[in-house]
């Protein structure tokens, strides 16, 4: 299994900016799917994007979608979450996760089953 740490999170005001990042080591990062979830209090964890192996497609969530940007940098083993337009409904603790299930179309990467690794999570919250 690969070790994930997430950072950046914080802070903002409605309409905000954040750039989450995940780190990876233990294994080659350039094999993995990657995702992020988040998990709101009392809610269940939900998904928010995926990213191929070598980041030639990205996947997300209805919520998110352009306003949030999946990418990844293998030569870094690092993946981002570019968050713009914050919401109040954003607030959340976001987890990356990582998948060697890469023979799976990345639509079905919207299950956190597919998912063998996790990090900690980091905190968003969003001021209205």
């Amino acid at each position: 299994q690969v070790q994930l740490v997430e950072s950046g999170g914080g802070l903002v005001q409605t309409g905000g900016s954040l750039k989450l990042s995940c780190s990876a080591s233990g294994h080659t990062f350039g094999s993995y799917v990657m995702g992020w979830f988040r998990q709101a209090p009392g809610k269940e964890r939900e998904f928010v994007a995926a990213i191929t192996t070598v980041g030639s497609s990205t996947e997300y969530a209805d919520s998110v979608k352009g306003r949030f940007t999946i990418s990844r940098n293998n030569a870094k083993s690092t993946v981002y979450l570019q968050m713009n337009s914050l919401k109040p409904e954003d607030t959340a603790v976001y987890y990356c996760a990582a998948s060697p299930r890469t023979y799976y179309s990345l639509n079905y990467f919207n299950s956190d089953s597919l998912y063998d690794s996790w990090g900690r999570g980091t905190q968003v919250t969003v001021s209205s």
